[in-house]
């Protein structure tokens, strides 16, 4: 169920005529009066009677004359909505706010008082009432500091300080979860060994984005910085690079004032710090001083450039919905009730205890309400979600956004949980294990993710964008060729790969894609700065129909293995022409060596056995963008390398007999398919010229 709290003319109320634009800032200290306190973050249970830093409360009230919004970002690790609507329901009657119109949200620092139960930590019961009365002071404070003010927007490249935890797992590596079963194909973490993995699990984002609010003259009153980083990891009490960012940010544009710095967090739920693609001697250490500040290098460099807007219109709206929870099975109940009561009254002291009470509560609760609102100010957007959202998600909201800036913020309202794309919880691991911490029903994220995009589309009274990535100079060289078909691989999920060409000839993505990955050349596939994008298969095809195909044809792509080459007995095959489900007499198989021989080489065999298989020269490396191009014409049949021939042959299968079937990233009888990225593929229904194959290098 969907419902809207207030009608929309009401939500609104944005038009040409309003009064003068105010806003005001306030920070409150929300660091436990009383120790020890149990603090979230962990697996098990913890209390901590240390402090580190102090964690506190900021907050923003901005109001054009018609329409008052407030914002809060916290200093906790997760915040429940039953929490949050009694303290928004408390700073209404304070503050004659709406509670509809505040936004409240958690920094996500794992070292941060526990305000709500969460796998094996429970509430800390003395905390919660005094967080929401200091929730309720800082919106009055920063009501109560309003002045004239203006807005403005700007935007930071940070990727060097943020990257994929989640990584997929090899075919022959897959490890085993809490419930005794093999089912662990992708996981936050399993990059510390890189022989392990065949790659990153999704994107990264690398906006740190600012949205400043100053005093008509030009006096800083704040910063609401957004970032896309899981958390740092600090001792004690503490709140974590979120809290360093804000004050130093604070110290570096108005050490002698009162302006107030916040970082909010943006979708991470697979994102950390490390970058794996680097093996861990060859990273470069860095302290969590040292990280906060060189963000802030970065934010500044940004707020340098910003412009404002004095007389913004505000409009705020919010949407309920119910999701269910993935409850267990019978067995798994059975399981459970098992295992909790051998445990009494004790708390879980294991993994599988944890996990066996998070059966029973989903059990008892079935399903949860969530909140996804939608902020604008001016030209400005602001889109939440209550979950532990994947960058993807993120990427996909804003840039669906109808508003011309946009941010993120994720664990606002509530603390429901990871919200995988659908595609990911059938490899498992952490992120996907039914708990209340990742309990939301497998479809959650596109749930939660379009309410996103039409909260922004109410509150901009514009439809979301259609997304389309640039078409570079290598783009248009392809086009310009005139290919029977053309995917670029661009999307933000499946099933369909849009082909790019005149034809129509859409591709289909077989079950287990990850998507919207880095591809190849970005400088030459797209244009404005644009970063090309790429799938990564985990043993799915992509898979076409192509009855225009004789005896004559192309086939052009680039790929980027994940496996290692002696892995296993083929390293992957790239392209097959035949019948799915089998080989079939008349049939292409194009291909990468493996461990069984021509280890890293271009293969090539047609028909239903191997016996006319011929290879390559070149050992292909591993995690490395290759181009292939693969040229039938008629019995002659050539392969090219990074525009180099690496073999030709003779072909006794007549191609023009071959199925209409086409397979790329895998064979058609599904044997060894790919595992890793592949991009930019273009079908061509003639033969290409060697010159014509030079101008596919995209340089």
């Amino acid at each position: 169920m969907m419902r809207f709290l207030l009608p929309l003319s009401v939500l609104l109320l944005a038009t040409s005529i309003h009064a003068e634009f105010k806003a005001g800032a306030a920070v409150i200290d929300i660091t436990p009066p009383k120790l020890p306190v149990l603090v979230n973050g962990g697996m098990l249970s913890r209390y901590v009677d240390k402090i580190n830093t102090r964690v506190k409360a900021r907050a923003i009230v901005a109001s054009d004359g018609k329409t008052e919004i407030a914002i809060v970002v916290a200093d906790s690790c997760m915040m429940s909505r039953e929490v949050l609507d009694d303290a928004k329901k408390m700073a209404t009657a304070k503050t004659g706010i709406p509670a509809e119109r505040m936004l409240i949200s958690a920094t996500h620092a794992h070292s941060t008082p526990a305000s709500m139960g969460c796998l094996g930590t429970d509430a800390d019961p003395n905390y919660v009432p005094f967080l929401k009365e200091k929730l309720v002071e800082a919106i009055s404070a920063a009501q109560a500091a309003m002045v004239p003010a203006r807005i403005g927007f700007a935007k930071g490249d940070a990727a060097e300080f943020t990257a994929l935890r989640q990584w997929i797992r090899r075919p022959d590596r897959i490890a085993e979860d809490p419930f005794g079963n093999k089912t662990v194909r992708a996981n936050m973490h399993a990059a510390r060994n890189l022989d392990d993995v065949t790659g990153e699990a999704g994107p990264e984002d690398p906006d740190l984005s600012l949205i400043s609010i100053q005093t008509k003259d030009g006096k800083p009153l704040a910063v609401l910085a957004n970032f896309s980083m899981h958390y740092f990891g600090d001792t004690d009490i503490s709140a974590d690079y979120f809290g360093l960012f804000a004050d130093g940010l604070k110290q570096r544009i108005d050490p002698q004032g009162n302006m107030v710095g916040m970082m909010s967090h943006g979708c991470s739920g697979d994102i950390f710090r490390a970058d794996y693609r680097i093996p861990e001697k060859d990273r470069p250490k860095i302290t969590i001083d040292e990280y906060a500040n060189s963000l802030i290098d970065i934010a500044m460099k940004a707020y340098a450039g910003i412009k404002y807007d004095d007389k913004p219109s505000v409009a705020m709206t919010e949407t309920r919905m119910t999701l269910k929870y993935r409850t267990p099975d019978k067995q798994r109940l059975e399981w459970a009730q098992r295992v909790v009561k051998e445990m009494g009254d004790r708390l879980a002291k294991t993994q599988t205890e944890v996990y066996a009470r998070e059966q029973i509560l989903l059990h008892e609760r079935q399903q949860t309400e969530i909140v996804v609102q939608a902020v604008r100010v001016g030209e400005i957007g602001i889109a939440t979600t209550p979950n532990e959202t994947y960058a993807i998600s993120g990427l996909k909201i804003k840039a669906a956004s109808p508003l011309p800036y946009s941010m993120v913020i994720e664990l606002a309202n509530g603390g429901d949980g990871y919200i995988p794309p659908p595609e990911m919880h059938a490899w498992g691991g952490y992120n996907t294990w039914a708990a209340r911490s990742a309990g939301l029903e497998i479809n959650a994220e596109p749930i939660i993710a379009d309410a996103a995009i039409a909260a922004l589309e109410r509150v901009a009274d514009k439809p979301r964008k259609e997304w389309k990535l640039s078409d570079g100079k290598g783009a248009k060289a392809v086009l310009a060729m005139k290919p029977a078909a053309y995917w670029r691989l661009n999307e933000f999920t499946g099933p369909v790969a849009a082909d790019e060409s005149t034809h129509g000839h859409d591709a289909v993505y077989e079950r287990d894609v990850a998507y919207y990955l880095e591809g190849p050349k970005s400088a030459s596939f797209c244009a404005d700065g644009d970063v090309n994008r790429a799938p990564h298969l985990v043993a799915a095809r992509i898979r076409s129909r192509h009855p225009e195909l004789g005896s004559a044809y192309t086939v052009s792509l680039w790929f980027w293995n994940g496996m290692p080459n002696d892995g296993r007995d083929t390293s992957g095959w790239l392209f097959s022409r035949g019948q799915d489900h089998g080989l079939g007499v008349f049939s292409d198989h194009l291909g990468i060596g493996g461990k069984s021989g021509n280890t890293g080489k271009l293969i090539f065999f047609n028909g239903a056995d191997d016996k006319s298989l011929v290879a390559g020269k070149t050992e292909i490396p591993r995690w490395q963008w290759q181009h292939v191009v693969l040229v039938r014409d008629n019995n002659k049949v050539r392969a090219y390398l990074n525009g180099v021939l690496e073999f030709e042959t003779e072909s006794v299968i007549e191609a023009a007999k071959a199925p209409h079937e086409c397979f790329f990233g895998g064979r058609s009888d599904n044997a060894s398919n790919f595992e890793g990225r592949i991009d930019e593929i273009a079908v061509f229904d003639r033969t290409l010229k060697s010159e014509e194959i030079a101008k596919l290098e995209a340089k």
